[in-house]
């Protein structure tokens, strides 16, 4: 049996809305995901986030949620391999169940790629591994992660991702439903 995932609702003081739900693990917290712009997208924010001021949230992974694609067998293994291995690893759940309205994303936005989302950033593609990786313990990791945000590391991260995203349905554990509609 998979593992469960709950519709938890809290409250934004950021957004013209002030509450919304996302499907998260129960044991974990989420904050607000509003943004706009392409790649990395960003909103200013008025004050905390649901309590919290951004200066405590700036190097943790406990308040993000990676989105992915989950009827992708590809990206469903990727992601799992991941919880096994990264030290701090954020709440991860499928397109398919979270509240993209409410995450400032587009269901198109979502099948194309995985994003990473923080109470003040959303980061999608090869960006999201480097936000990932620039928030773990291990010095090394937080390296490589600096490292694929900079260019020209960042222009071969970039086209890597995007080869990968591409053709994912051809990898290991990729299936027909893995392939991006163009």
């Amino acid at each position: 049996m998979g593992k469960r995932y709950t519709v938890v609702t809290v409250a934004r003081e950021c957004c013209a809305r002030s509450r919304f739900g996302a499907s998260i693990r129960p044991d974990s917290q989420f904050y607000c995901g509003c943004a706009a712009g392409p790649g990395i997208k960003r909103r200013k924010h008025r004050g905390s986030i649901g309590g919290v001021s951004r200066a405590s949230l700036s190097n943790s992974t406990k308040n993000a949620l990676l989105i992915f694609d989950g009827d992708c067998g590809f990206c469903t293994t990727s992601v799992r391999y991941l919880e096994r291995t990264l030290p701090a690893m954020p709440s991860s759940v499928p397109y398919q169940w979270a509240d993209l309205d409410a995450l400032g994303l587009s269901t198109d936005e979502a099948s194309a790629r995985v994003w990473l989302v923080t109470p003040t950033h959303q980061y999608g593609g090869h960006l999201a591994f480097s936000a990932l990786l620039r928030h773990q313990p291990d010095p090394g990791l937080r390296l490589v992660g600096w490292l694929l945000a900079t260019p020209p590391f960042s222009w071969a991260g970039a086209l890597g991702y995007s080869l990968v995203a591409r053709y994912r349905n051809l990898l290991p554990g990729g299936t027909p439903a893995c392939a991006v509609k163009r």
